[in-house]
């Protein structure tokens, strides 16, 4: 494809919406995806929450601190993100001379949309001596608002980085900031926020399920409600708990997280039995609904006609750069 042609096809594209795209049923997108990333010299970054078609197409594969790492990293002139919004800006902040695109720009996030920046600005303003750690899970406009950024797989590390006297602001993750309070013994100042697919699992169901399944051991991501927290046998990032299924003797799990990584569990450990716990919505699964708008369909199309595309004020991207590099810094020396 020309680039003129590119540049006719994806303004069209930007009008009509990929809906109106048809795809030829007969097409080989695996193979099609593979030659897009070749002839552009794409990385494709997935979340561990995508589907398994996405994933086992995906260049690197990972949660919000490892994508954020290969983003640092990537050598590629284009970016393609098959994850949620917050995920794409994250790779843009990190490499603003670089294309980043998205499936669906409609992807967003509930723990995201929780903590609006204006109404943060104002309530950190109110506490003048808290230092910020915010959970990646946020906006670009969160991020700049911040001192440095957290994944659960290094937010215990980071906060006991800062000195036991310093008061800090949590945002904007409620579940993980009292999680970690716990665990460090801190009394941070949580912001009110939860994400909607860690909130609605069921104890009731899941006490249920685990006296159908004595011998299953409850593996949970810290973004769940304390009580569910309670009962879990290990608690721990996305990457923390396929890593625990992997070196587990165990050959039973409940996993009390988005169903998507019960692929990689799978895929690593083909010999043991992962159920996905039961939320309290009448749903036999918990996916994200917001990770799931992404499709094979969209990633091969997005990558074709190089949109959405992430855009970004500069003044914004800096602001937001220097709590994520502060974050891989630490998460460095720590050896994370």
């Amino acid at each position: 494809m020309t680039t003129e042609t590119l540049a006719a096809a994806k303004s069209n594209v930007e009008k009509r919406g990929f809906l109106d795209v048809d795809i030829d049923p007969t097409l080989d997108l695996f193979s099609e995806i593979k030659r897009l990333k070749k002839e552009k010299n794409a990385v494709l970054l997935a979340h561990y929450y995508q589907d398994a078609d996405i994933q086992d197409v995906a260049d690197y594969i990972g949660d919000s601190l490892g994508l954020a790492q290969q983003a640092e990293k990537t050598k590629a002139d284009m970016i393609v993100f098959a994850g949620v919004h917050f995920m794409a800006e994250t790779a843009k902040i990190l490499n603003p001379k670089k294309k980043v695109v998205i499936p669906d720009l409609k992807a967003g996030c509930s723990l995201s949309d929780s903590c609006p920046p204006p109404l943060f600005k104002k309530f950190k303003e109110q506490h003048p001596d808290h230092v910020v750690v915010s959970y990646i899970n946020c906006s670009a406009g969160i991020k700049a608002l911040s001192d440095v950024i957290v994944t659960s797989s290094n937010a215990k590390v980071i906060v006991e980085s800062f000195p036991k006297d310093q008061k800090i602001i949590f945002a904007p993750d409620k579940n993980l900031g009292a999680y970690i309070n716990k665990v460090t013994g801190r009394d941070m100042l949580l912001w009110n926020g939860a994400c909607m697919v860690h909130e609605i699992f069921s104890l009731e169901l899941i006490t249920k399920l685990k006296v159908r399944h004595p011998g299953a051991k409850v593996i949970a991501h810290p973004e769940c409600e304390e009580p569910v927290l309670r009962i879990a046998d290990y608690i721990g990032s996305t990457t923390g708990l396929l890593k625990y299924t992997q070196t587990d003797s165990s050959k039973e799990y409940i996993v009390v997280t988005e169903t998507g990584i019960l692929h990689q569990m799978e895929k690593a450990s083909p010999d043991k039995k992962f159920i996905p716990a039961p939320p309290n919505n009448g749903c036999a699964c918990n996916d994200c609904p917001h990770m799931k708008l992404n499709s094979l369909e969209k990633l091969y199309l997005c990558m074709e006609y190089e949109t959405p595309e992430i855009t970004m004020n500069e003044q914004l991207r800096l602001a937001a750069r220097k709590p994520i590099e502060r974050m891989l810094e630490i998460s460095a020396k720590a050896g994370l």
